[in-house]
């Protein structure tokens, strides 16, 4: 076999076509596509609620705000609602969306495993220890986001050193050890949940849930920058994301270092889930739908995967933010619609034999 002819085998393995421009381009414009899916869905969104606002002057108000107009021609409440209440929480769930579906595209390329999500290293139990912990003892950990991105972190840290061995760190070691590592964190949340307060315990339930009850532009302003420069990074690394998909000893074989670059993707997407999580709670099902979606549209090139999951991400996550708000008067957590819609899904997905595309 010649050497053109070896690379146009690992290309058609991968998912790339060889036939040059054809398949890249029809990626291109699903990309643009669910480019402007997101744009009309955030535009729809932010006109819906509770409090009625007709679209005009949902529309005037952010423009008004973008061209640095006149704020006080707005009525205040029309400004607080759509501008410090609407938008940042729009924002902030396509930002949470985006980063919890580019970790589950990172984690299911580096498992090999369409059944991984982003939690599967124990971020959630360890971030959810930290918020407890924030809000149990708030004289000690006087930030809940700062604790349990902290905790986040150190649980997924953990879950690696354990599983690394002489250099290496197997992929099955590495799950087994995050179980157990998220399982230990779990155990320590039950037992901060038997401690606390009624009132403490109504918070940790709820942040639980999951939800972006108390959204300001803060928020957007801290989570918006990591997402992006982590998607930039993560994006730019999407060939070697596809070598890792194939396996430690094919990507000796190419010439990447896969304990190098594991460590890097999943540190990043450890990061930005950790960083998501802190601020909105536990989101299940995005982290494992969206990526899953993407590949099925566009195959298993992570380089048109990972943005095609930031995008659907932030959609699944408005449409079900925005119905969370506006189905009743109280609203509903956000992470309990994700679940109610995500696990028909997941039902989808093993009566499907596993039909997923990774070569």
């Amino acid at each position: 076999m010649t050497e053109s002819t070896g690379f146009n085998h690992l290309l058609k393995k991968l998912g790339y076509e060889t036939v040059e421009g054809f398949g890249e381009e029809r990626k291109i414009l699903v990309l643009l596509s669910l480019a402007a899916i997101l744009f009309v869905t955030a535009s729809i969104a932010v006109v819906l609620g509770t409090y009625g606002i007709t679209a005009a002057d949902v529309y005037r108000t952010i423009f008004v705000h973008l061209t640095f107009g006149d704020v006080g021609s707005i009525p205040r409440l029309h400004n607080t609602i759509i501008w410090d209440i609407r938008v940042p929480r729009i924002i902030l769930a396509v930002s949470v969306g985006g980063a919890l579906a580019i970790a589950g595209a990172v984690f299911q390329g580096v498992f090999r495993n369409p059944l991984v999500e982003p939690y599967i290293l124990g971020v959630s139990s360890g971030a959810a220890f930290g918020a407890a912990l924030g809000i149990v003892f708030p004289a000690i950990f006087f930030s809940i986001q700062v604790s349990a991105f902290a905790f986040g972190a150190l649980a997924v840290t953990l879950a690696y050193v354990l599983a690394r061995s002489r250099g290496e760190t197997p992929i099955i070691t590495l799950i087994l050890a995050g179980v157990i590592i998220g399982s230990i964190f779990s155990a320590f949340v039950s037992l901060l949940k038997y401690m606390a307060d009624d009132t403490a315990l109504r918070e940790i339930v709820f942040w639980l849930m999951g939800g972006f009850y108390y959204t300001t532009w803060d928020d957007v302003r801290l989570l918006v920058p990591v997402v992006i420069l982590s998607f930039i990074i993560l994006w730019a690394l999407g060939w070697k994301l596809n070598v890792l998909s194939m396996g430690d000893d094919e990507a000796r074989a190419l010439g990447v270092s896969p304990e190098k670059y594991k460590f890097i993707v999943i540190a990043l997407a450890t990061g930005i889930t950790a960083f998501a999580v802190s601020l909105v709670g536990i989101i299940a099902w995005v982290g494992l739908m969206m990526p899953h979606a993407s590949r099925m549209l566009l195959g298993p090139d992570n380089r048109f995967v990972i943005p095609a999951s930031l995008m659907m991400g932030g959609c699944y996550l408005i449409v079900c933010d925005t119905l969370a708000r506006t189905l009743t008067t109280a609203e509903i957590p956000v992470g309990i619609l994700t679940s109610i819609l995500g696990a028909p899904y997941l039902c989808y997905l093993l009566r499907s034999k596993g039909r997923v595309i990774f070569g």
